[in-house]
């Protein structure tokens, strides 16, 4: 670990916790809808996060992609990234959700048409449905985040009397069950719902293409020995029945 990494207060708490996703289907490469395409305005300035920036952490300047468009309060951000972590958290395997710069990449998504909904279909009635008919509140992703993210902080003020952030990482699990379970009160959606996206998007994060914020230097595609961005594969590469690595490679290099 670098000594930029031990100074950045979103990298407080480790786990193991990653048994649970290291074989799922989830946790597969592969390009994911990214571009964000601008940041709400309005915000407290007393309360803007400098882009770039996070609780006077200095970020590489050639991470260009590490700039903050949606979220404007520091804490809120920090809030998304400690709950990222524990869904995907550092271990022996490699850098955590954090490290992989999942955060980030959610709050590019958010400050894109993703987090509009720009293609989904918008017209109500709005009616509680089945599992199986999919997107069917008529709040918007980036809405869903803000309420969720402080639900979550509501949720754990109420039951630990302390902040998300500030929680031993067990009873950060308990307030994440909680919110799988639905026992997390969020307006106008089921907590669970809210843990479905969260878990997607971090998930998106951490194996996305580099090029659209998460998946840092590619370590996501190293870690699983996925090739990235191929663009053709030699005819004893394809003929081999035993596994080859490949170093990956990205949109970003495919560009260069």
């Amino acid at each position: 670990m670098t000594e930029q990494e031990k100074n950045n207060p979103l990298l407080d708490k480790r786990s193991s916790r990653r048994t649970f996703i290291k074989n799922s289907g989830l946790t597969v490469g592969g390009v994911v809808l990214g571009g964000a395409l601008g940041s709400l305005l309005g915000k407290d300035s007393s309360e803007v996060v400098t882009q770039g920036q996070v609780e006077g952490q200095q970020y590489e300047a050639q991470q260009y992609d590490h700039a903050l468009e949606y979220f404007q309060k520091r804490a809120d951000f920090i809030l998304l990234g400690q709950i990222t972590e524990r869904i995907f958290p550092e271990d022996e395997n490699g850098p955590g959700a954090i490290g992989l710069g999942v955060p980030y990449y959610i709050d590019h998504q958010l400050a894109g048409k993703w987090g509009i909904n720009a293609k989904d279909y918008r017209m109500g009635p709005f009616f509680e449905g089945e599992k199986v008919q999919g997107y069917q509140t008529q709040l918007k992703y980036h809405q869903i985040f803000d309420l969720g993210l402080v639900a979550i902080e509501s949720y754990s003020q109420e039951t630990f009397n302390e902040s998300f952030v500030k929680l031993e990482g067990e009873q950060q699990d308990e307030v994440i069950t909680a919110l799988e379970n639905d026992q997390v009160n969020i307006p106008g959606i089921k907590s669970s719902f809210f843990f479905e996206i969260l878990l997607k998007a971090t998930m998106e994060g951490a194996y996305s293409d580099p090029l659209y914020g998460g998946n840092k230097d590619m370590q996501g595609w190293k870690m699983k020995e996925y090739p990235g961005v191929q663009m053709s594969y030699s005819a004893d590469q394809v003929a081999s029945q035993k596994f080859i690595e490949i170093p990956p490679v990205s949109l970003h290099d495919r560009q260069s």
